[in-house]
């Protein structure tokens, strides 16, 4: 850069996944931003974002707190950081926070996310314009094997191998390689951590909507069959930090109790079930996941009976939380059904 040329601005935002599970289905908490100018609200659904002001906001967390109350009219519950993201281009089309427009002459922002992970045992109806609840599954059809293989991996793999197969040389072979691990295909094993690897996966082969739209790399027409497999795209990349806050929350309900974040104060081990198998996509063995619950001493029974299950009474259950500061607690093993 030459000497005396101003350094573009750098702006700091803050992207929240807020999730919670109502009647079985894990649920994301979305927005649709209305435009500076025409006040018009984006066809595409968001995460709840804004930027942090340093002279406003002590620390990013409060910063955070307030603006998806402000956006949503939702009071968030336990929250952790998630992962920042700075890749160059990420933001195209830029999330407007201030940045700048280079067609006017005025410096053009360097966007840094900091996306935070958020999880509540309600999925409270905000009644705040252009907000909702949407299903994780309406982002990632791929993801959810609770009812076997899902339909939406036959057109994505069929896409793959086309992708492959147009690659000069050992690329294909390498490129063949990424799909079946990513996608479990040729009878490779499915790892349901793999959410962000996926989605990456289809952003670089030009499948993912977003990449036609932010690099123009997409090819051909898609078949209807395809573009209802890809997903609903969501604006600037929020996609991305949704598919990374899944791959987080799969991961970590394995080695800490977080889970229970998402649970009301007394319920039933059968929607603790639900709950886990909504988060993870797949289905768990009921026995062996009670057995899981009884070893770990997490839950007790509250002598309680829940008469509303729709079936046979169940008895309800409470999490141990005092147990955090007693000793190291660790999540819940996943006894997964096709094991």
């Amino acid at each position: 850069m030459a000497q005396g040329q101003a350094h573009p601005p750098v702006v700091i935002g803050l992207s929240a996944v807020v999730v919670a599970v109502r009647d079985g289905e894990a649920l994301v908490l979305t927005v649709k931003p209305r435009g500076e100018d025409d006040g018009v609200a984006s066809d595409l659904a968001g995460l709840p974002f804004g930027p942090f002001d340093p002279d406003a906001h002590r620390t990013f967390e409060l910063a955070l707190r307030a603006f998806v109350t402000a956006q949503t009219r939702f009071d968030l519950g336990y929250v952790e950081q998630l992962y920042t993201f700075g890749d160059r281009g990420r933001d195209a089309p830029l999330a407007d926070m201030g940045g700048g427009d280079a067609s006017n002459g005025s410096a053009v922002s360097r966007v840094i996310s900091v996306g935070y992970l958020a999880l509540t045992p309600a999925a409270v109806d905000t009644e705040a314009p252009d907000t909702a609840w949407a299903p994780w599954s309406r982002f990632f059809p791929w993801e959810d094997w609770r009812q076997g293989r899902p339909a939406a991996l036959e057109p994505i793999e069929e896409a793959l191998r086309r992708w492959a197969d147009s690659a000069p040389g050992p690329l294909r072979a390498t490129r063949l390689a990424r799909a079946r691990l990513a996608f479990a295909l040729d009878g490779a094993p499915w790892n349901e951590e793999r959410v962000l690897e996926r989605y990456e996966l289809l952003y670089g082969a030009g499948l993912a909507p977003e990449a036609a739209r932010d690099r123009s790399e997409a090819g051909g027409e898609r078949s209807e069959a395809l573009a209802a497999a890809l997903g609903a795209p969501m604006i600037s990349d929020h996609r991305r930090i949704l598919a990374t806050a899944l791959s987080r929350l799969r991961g970590k309900i394995k080695y800490r109790p977080v889970v229970f974040e998402l649970m009301p104060e007394a319920f039933t081990l059968s929607a603790l079930q639900r709950a886990v198998e909504a988060i993870a996509g797949a289905p768990l063995h009921k026995q062996n996941f009670r057995r899981v619950l009884e070893r770990s001493g997490l839950v007790e029974g509250l002598g309680r009976i829940d008469a509303d299950t729709g079936g046979r009474p169940a008895e309800l259950f409470r999490f141990r939380r005092e147990i955090l500061s007693a000793r190291p607690v660790s999540g819940l093993s996943l006894p997964l059904l096709r094991d």
